[in-house]
């Protein structure tokens, strides 16, 4: 883990999606978080240890989405799916796609896995998933502010969290 000394920064934004607006000044404490995210080896042994089961994992039970197509009650979850052509950003089901039997242990579906993916950090799960992890490992979830002002290293009044580009040197910095 690495301590940050906290600060004021601007958080948020103005020109990308409606909830990051507005830009506003946000001042953190110190704190502690973690220099890498949690990797599948890492999650499996909390798995293993404390028998865990994500939410990607779980088929929503009905009654609680009585107005849920059918097709859609299954476990699995979201997979980004970049569209070959401009597409209106207010509306997520654009880029993702729902996909059954989708988790952690299958982050392509039935017949995916993450062999050889130890090291890699883990995907497919949900704020009560991580949240599980971090008491287990005696940690906290870092706020939405604390982890907005840890990725900008710094940064501030910059439009992305590396800078003032979108892709530097025509290298893409973001899942876009």
């Amino acid at each position: 883990m690495i301590r940050l000394p906290g600060g004021t920064f601007r958080m948020g934004s103005d020109r990308h999606y409606p909830e990051e607006a507005p830009v506003h000044r946000v001042t953190v404490d110190a704190f502690w978080i973690d220099r890498t995210p949690v990797t599948n080896r890492q999650f499996r042994d909390f798995v293993r240890a404390t028998g865990h089961v994500t939410v990607a994992e779980i088929a929503p039970d009905p009654k609680d989405y009585p107005a849920a197509l059918p097709h859609l009650l299954h476990a699995g979850s979201l997979v980004f799916r970049p569209p070959d052509y401009p597409v209106d950003l207010r509306h997520f089901s654009q880029w993702w796609a729902f996909k059954a039997g989708v988790n952690w242990r299958r982050p392509y579906g039935p017949g995916s896995s993450i062999k050889g993916l130890d090291d890699h950090p883990v995907v497919h799960v949900a704020y009560a998933d991580a949240a599980a992890y971090a008491r287990w490992v005696g940690k906290d979830l870092p706020t939405e502010a604390e982890w907005e002002f840890a990725a900008r290293g710094g940064l501030d009044r910059t439009e992305f969290a590396w800078g003032e580009e979108f892709a530097p040197g025509g290298r893409q910095m973001a899942n876009t």
